[in-house]
């Protein structure tokens, strides 16, 4: 007799990973359970069993984002000898990261869910509280500026953080859409030619 060979064993971060763009292209409420397990190679009980829910597993998929997709972009803040030359890379950066070939276009967590409908209200949160937070990672940069004297001390740091931050998300939705590279990156250039008037240093 014939014996069976042993059950494949089960790649969890590799079937994460596959997930993760499915949400990507998809957004949470778009991706269906057929669009997972089918991605992911595996059926529902597997799924429920490796990461409990739906939403669970959205969780889950949108930290692999955070460390695996346009890292690019906000190494490009720490990186950059001026607050003005890493918030021109940021913005440059997003513009690649966003419209790759091989990838949905825009950002996971600005395009991932943005409604709050019944039964995704934490999704949400989590993606609002992950936007806030690049927010704050905009405004520390600003502040270092300020610190190292490139910047006056009465800029509102959050409030041009908060100015940055929603250019990122416009260039997400323009991406979605079909804006080009060369569209976004002119708007990169666009957004930067307020810098000036953001953050003059006083007289």
């Amino acid at each position: 007799m014939t014996q069976r060979g042993r059950p494949r064993a089960f790649d969890r971060d590799a079937a994460l990973a596959r997930a993760m763009q499915v949400f990507w292209a998809k957004g949470y409420e778009g991706a269906s359970m057929a669009d997972l397990t089918g991605a992911m190679e595996i059926n529902a009980p597997s799924l429920y069993a490796a990461f409990g829910s739906k939403a669970e597993l959205f969780k889950e998929s949108v930290e692999v984002y955070r460390t695996r997709v346009g890292v690019q972009i906000w190494d490009a803040l720490p990186e950059a000898a001026t607050a003005r030359e890493g918030f021109a890379n940021f913005l440059r950066e997003t513009a690649l990261a966003y419209t790759h070939d091989d990838e949905p276009h825009g950002c996971l967590i600005v395009l991932g869910a943005l409604h709050g409908e019944q039964g995704s209200e934490s999704i949400c949160a989590l993606l609002r509280d992950r936007r806030l937070e690049n927010v704050s990672q905009l405004r520390e940069r600003l502040e270092r500026g300020v610190r190292e004297g490139e910047l006056r001390e009465t800029v509102d740091c959050q409030q041009v953080a908060e100015f940055y931050a929603t250019v990122q998300h416009g260039m997400s939705i323009t991406a979605r859409d079909g804006a080009s590279l060369e569209q976004l990156l002119k708007t990169a250039d666009a957004a930067m030619a307020a810098w000036h008037t953001l953050t003059l240093k006083a007289a």
